[in-house]
C-alpha cells in the first residue's frame, strides 16, 4: 500500500485537499486531531503530561487546552518537552491505523511532519502552500485570533520555502489556482504508481 504525506504551513489548507482525496474514496488520517484525541484517552500519556506541566493540565480528566497552550506556545522548550511525549504516540497510532486500511493508497496530514520526523515511513510527501498574506487571513478568520498570534504559530514551524522543497509534489492554493485538478492529478499518478509496481 501506497503512504502518502500531506504537510503545509498554518493556514495553507492542507485539510481542505484532504477533503478532495477522501471524497475521492481514499482514506485520510489527521495526525493533529489523533494527538489531541491520544491527549484526553492515553491513560499513560496524561500521566506523563501532568507530570511534566502540572495537575492543571487537566480538569476533570479534560485536557485544559487553554492552560497548557498558554505554557508551550511562548516557549519553545516547553513546546519540544510536549511535543516529545505526543509525537510518538501520535506516530505509533497512525502506523497501527494504517495497518487496518485497505486501499490503494493512504494520506497521512500533518502540520510538523519534517518536524516530528513522521515523514520516514511514507512513499511520498505533499505540500500544500499559499502565501504568506492569505494564510494569515484564513488562520485568523478560522481561529478568532490576531495576526500577531498566527505569525507566533508560524514561527514555530519550518519555513514554508525550506518545507516545500523536502516535499515529493506541491499543490498551490493562492486562490488562484483551482486544487482540484491538482489533487485529481496526484490521484492518478498515485494509482498509476501502485498499478505498475507492489507496495509493501
Amino acid at each position: 500500500m501506497l503512504k502518502i504525506g500531506i504537510t503545509g504551513g498554518i493556514g495553507s489548507g492542507k485539510s481542505t485537499v484532504s477533503k478532495i482525496f477522501q471524497i475521492l474514496g481514499i482514506p485520510v488520517f489527521n495526525a493533529d486531531e489523533a494527538a489531541k484525541t491520544i491527549m484526553n484517552e492515553d491513560e499513560v500519556l496524561k500521566e506523563k503530561i501532568i507530570q511534566t506541566f502540572g495537575a492543571a493540565t487537566y480538569a476533570n480528566g479534560i485536557l485544559n487546552r487553554k492552560y497548557l497552550a498558554e505554557i508551550v506556545f511562548n516557549n519553545t522548550f516547553e513546546l519540544e518537552k510536549l511535543n516529545a511525549l505526543v509525537h510518538p504516540a501520535a506516530i505509533a497510532k497512525g502506523i497501527q491505523w494504517a495497518a487496518q486500511q485497505n486501499a490503494p493508497y493512504i494520506i497521512k496530514e500533518a502540520a510538523l511532519m519534517f518536524e516530528a520526523g513522521s515523514a520516514f515511513n511514507l512513499n511520498y510527501v505533499i505540500g500544500v502552500t499559499a502565501p504568506q498574506h492569505i494564510r494569515i487571513q484564513r488562520t485568523m478568520q478560522r481561529d478568532s485570533i490576531s495576526r500577531e498570534e498566527v505569525l507566533a504559530r508560524m514561527n514555530k514551524q519550518i519555513d514554508e520555502t525550506i518545507k516545500m522543497k523536502l516535499c515529493d509534489f506541491v499543490i498551490v492554493n493562492d486562490e488562484q489556482q483551482m486544487i482540484i485538478p491538482q489533487v485529481l492529478q496526484l490521484h492518478q499518478q498515485f494509482l498509476a504508481i501502485v498499478n505498475n509496481k507492489q507496495i509493501d
